[in-house]
């Protein structure tokens, strides 16, 4: 079925791989292969290709850096549209506003509001994702969240069309936003932002970015942090209260340095890490009555 696809991309000219391994482009290094995936370059190509896939009934997956995400073993059927380093222009719309395509890294943002001293997305420096997944889940860390500085983002429905949400259109709330668990695809973000001093910005980038490292088992593959914070409690202390820092399910584990994160110690299968997330939501229910709800998003 994929054929159709293929035959789109050469005739656009848009780069495209069949028979890709998930291992090499996800953060957690498992998963099977993917039939097809496409890297579009622009706006027109992304509607070209989602428009193709629809009107002829093929599964689509869209990701960015496979941050976020755990791809079964038996790999994805179907085409996988990757917004990443080929979909990442960012640029300044006038003194505070700056615009940010959906495949622009963290990282690069970052650096960006740095270079032009513009401050409010100092928490987000060492988040390994996208722009564009980062507005899907409303991310945050240290205090501070996308909802700070995320005033629009552009989009494409299922159909190709092209829309956009801004202020409460956005729905942001604790990792999620009116994007989530929906068809369409973020294309663009607008973020609003503040003039402040380019040294007090980078001293707080620097301090987040050691609190990372420092906390964080940022030496082994993961997602980040496997579960969302519930209502009055931590994930990783709940976790740690069960005795649970250090299980393993085969080449996965619960972190030893934090409890909040499953690693792939080494050799894991993405079967191993979802039976492992699957055991410590039993048994923190079991034992002290708090479902733990997956960050991870399950593919395949």
């Amino acid at each position: 079925m994929t054929d159709i696809v293929e035959k789109t991309a050469k005739e656009l000219g848009i780069h495209y791989e069949t028979d890709v391994s998930m291992a090499l482009k996800t953060s957690f290094k498992t998963g099977g292969n993917a039939e097809m995936m496409v890297y579009p370059d622009n706006t027109t190509q992304l509607k070209s290709i989602l428009k193709v896939c629809k009107s002829n009934n093929i599964q689509t997956y869209i990701i960015g850096n496979g941050s976020n995400i755990l791809v079964s073993d038996n790999g994805l059927s179907g085409v996988v549209v990757r917004l990443s380093n080929n979909y990442s222009d960012i640029r300044l719309v006038d003194e505070t506003t700056v615009e940010a395509e959906a495949g622009a890294s963290m990282k690069a943002l970052c650096m960006f509001c740095l270079e032009h001293s513009l401050s409010g997305l100092e928490f987000a420096y060492g988040i390994p994702g996208t722009a564009g997944g980062a507005a899907y889940m409303n991310a945050g860390a240290y205090g501070g969240e996308m909802k700070d500085v995320l005033v629009k983002c552009e989009h494409l429905d299922s159909n190709g069309e092209e829309g956009s949400f801004e202020g409460d259109e956005l729905e942001l709330g604790y990792r999620k936003s009116a994007y989530s668990n929906s068809d369409y695809v973020i294309t663009k973000l607008v973020l609003k932002l503040k003039k402040a001093d380019y040294s007090d910005i980078k001293a707080l980038m620097d301090e987040n970015l050691g609190k990372r490292k420092a906390k964080q088992p940022l030496e082994y593959p993961s997602a980040g942090s496997t579960f969302k914070r519930p209502e009055g409690y931590f994930a990783g202390a709940l976790i740690e209260q069960c005795s649970l820092k250090g299980f393993t399910v085969g080449g996965a584990q619960v972190s030893e340095k934090h409890a909040g994160f499953v690693i792939n110690k080494g050799g894991a299968t993405s079967s191993d890490i979802k039976k492992l997330i699957k055991h410590i939501q039993k048994v923190v229910y079991d034992e002290k009555g708090v479902m733990l709800e997956p960050e991870v998003k399950f593919l395949g």
